[in-house]
């Protein structure tokens, strides 16, 4: 699929509160895809209501909010 030029930035809505031992799952392919949006250029928006996921990494982000799931919040 080529990259889309009018978009430049991507909001990604976390998976949210987890089981402990059943979602690394989550975690990890959401970790993989804000990579890869960040290495295709793109500005990279998280909100995520779990701080202790590796998706809440700084770093992997232009912006991270930890912040509820809600539609409220979201809009």
């Amino acid at each position: 699929m080529p990259k889309r030029t009018d978009i430049q930035k991507i909001f990604v809505i976390g998976s949210g509160p987890i089981v402990i031992g059943q979602a690394c799952e989550f975690d990890y392919s959401g970790t993989q895809a804000l990579k890869a949006l960040k290495e295709e250029g793109y500005e990279v928006i998280l909100v995520n209501s779990n701080p202790a996921t590796i998706m809440t990494d700084p770093d992997l982000s232009d912006r991270v909010y930890v912040e509820p799931l809600t539609p409220e919040f979201l809009e």
